[in-house]
């Protein structure tokens, strides 16, 4: 009887101390919730920043020295492209993970429907708990979503430099941007991640006026003594070699009071470079602010562009078409719970504009909609092992403008095939990016690489079905 009593009690024991193992476990998985929250997320978005206007790309000019830290920090990206080369279409590909196929906004009157925007990640995040806050450019048609954020200090249209052409009195727009960010920061509600949107201007130009990139007069003395030496195409011979719709295109109309000229080459681009510079001041103040407000230790910071922009590359200005300058951006994340093993290194896969909404709803732990087409960079940015990822993807701009053609294309690793589809009859371009890295001979013609431009032309028939 003796012996059944101590097995009984013995058996109590085991049991009350496995709950006891049980508890602490639970409560030690709790307190391990608890010290790892979902993390704040920033989105810095420039606009017509090309990917080599940085310096931790590799411009010996340009100071940027905030984001070259920011990039020291976390994970470059050296091939980030937009899948549409113009900023509405572009900002509603970052907004919703969709191909332009598929959201539809190639004007700018275009708007989200409710339906739409719905699914975009700013109301997926607000749905599930974050503050959601946007300052600077909105970028897409319609009625601003004012009502969708928790804090906005956005605006519609190009919006200007300076709001009444007076550099001496006015706030320059990038500061202005700074200004309220910092102030989001400061009100921000302290129970509640947050996911902030800063659209910059910067470093666009302002469209009809005099100077075209009108920068920070605080910078005025910034690159004064520099040369900037044009780009290897930016040469009568590379603009000869266009076809006579690029030659007469609106992208050529632009160059003439940007670029034509040595003179007007250097003011335009170090204005341009002043812009960007305005920006890495703007981003190491909000860096500073984190810092100070102890929350630099669980934000994680995107430091992208909507599109990039010839710097008189074959002789043209602005975007659109499909040349390396107007569609490869600058990517940098920083996320920092990253071990020092990732910090300051850098990604060679192809990523793009509509990967951006996914890896926001990715890192705030939300739901990746069925509907959007991107893909969640995290696993790149953490340097996961065997990870399959693309090796091409669809370009397409489909905007409307009597001197802009239409183009699309593919690009992939090694090769890039463009055809402009609004001309009579379509014209393609096929350039083998491995030895002609700045697209200076068009092979769609040449009897050896038929094969090639056959191959390319179904990957684009493809792609196209795939992303509708």
């Amino acid at each position: 009887m003796m012996v059944g009593i101590k097995r009984a009690r013995g058996f109590l024991l085991s049991a009350s101390f496995l709950l006891v193992v049980l508890l602490l476990c639970s409560l030690a998985a709790s307190v391990v919730v608890a010290e790892q929250p979902r993390p704040n997320i920033i989105l810095l978005l420039t606009d017509d920043q090309r990917w080599d206007a940085l310096g931790a790309a590799g411009n010996q000019t340009i100071q940027t020295p905030h984001l070259d830290a920011l990039a020291q920090q976390g994970v470059r990206f050296t091939n980030c492209f937009c899948t549409t080369s113009i900023c509405c279409t572009s900002r509603a590909t970052i907004l919703s993970g969709q191909y332009a196929r598929r959201h539809k906004i190639w004007g700018f009157r275009t708007r989200f429907s409710d339906e739409a925007f719905a699914e975009t990640f700013p109301v997926q995040v607000r749905k599930a708990g974050y503050q959601t806050a946007f300052v600077g450019k909105w970028g897409v048609g319609g009625r601003v979503p004012a009502d969708q954020y928790d804090f906005w200090a956005g605006f519609s249209g190009q919006g200007r430099y300076y709001e009444n052409d007076d550099p001496k009195n006015d706030e320059h727009l990038t500061r202005k941007i700074t200004r309220q960010t910092l102030e989001f920061l400061d009100q921000r509600a302290a129970d509640k991640p947050f996911c902030l949107q800063v659209s910059y201007k910067a470093p666009h130009c302002q469209d009809g006026h005099d100077p075209q990139f009108p920068y920070d007069t605080l910078l005025e003395n910034l690159y004064a003594d520099d040369h900037i030496t044009p780009p290897a195409t930016a040469t009568p011979e590379h603009f000869a070699r266009l076809p006579a719709f690029l030659q007469n295109s609106e992208a050529r109309r632009r160059w003439g009071s940007r670029f034509d000229g040595d003179e007007n080459f250097q003011q335009s681009v170090k204005a341009y470079y002043r812009l960007i510079s305005g920006i890495d001041v703007s981003v190491g103040k909000i860096v500073q602010e984190l810092r100070d407000k102890g929350l630099d230790k669980n934000t994680i910071i995107i430091f992208t562009s909507d599109n990039g922009y010839y710097l008189g590359d074959h002789g043209l200005a602005g975007k659109w078409f499909m040349h390396e300058p107007s569609i490869r951006l600058p990517l940098i994340v920083y996320d920092p719970r990253l071990p020092n093993s990732r910090r300051g290194t850098t990604s060679d896969e192809m990523v793009l504009t509509v990967d951006l909404a996914p890896t926001i709803l990715a890192a705030a732990e939300v739901e990746i909609p069925a509907v959007m087409q991107g893909r969640d960079m995290l696993p790149l940015v953490r340097g996961e092992a065997n990870l399959e990822w693309r090796s091409e993807f669809l370009y397409e701009h489909l905007f409307k403008h009597a001197s802009i053609a239409q183009t699309e294309g593919v690009r992939t690793q090694r090769w890039k095939y463009t055809r402009y589809s609004s001309v009579e009859p379509v014209y393609e371009e096929l350039f083998d990016l491995e030895t002609d890295p700045q697209e200076e001979a068009n092979l769609a013609t040449v009897a050896a690489h038929q094969e090639k431009l056959l191959e390319l032309r179904a990957a684009w028939q493809r792609l196209v079905k795939e992303n509708q």
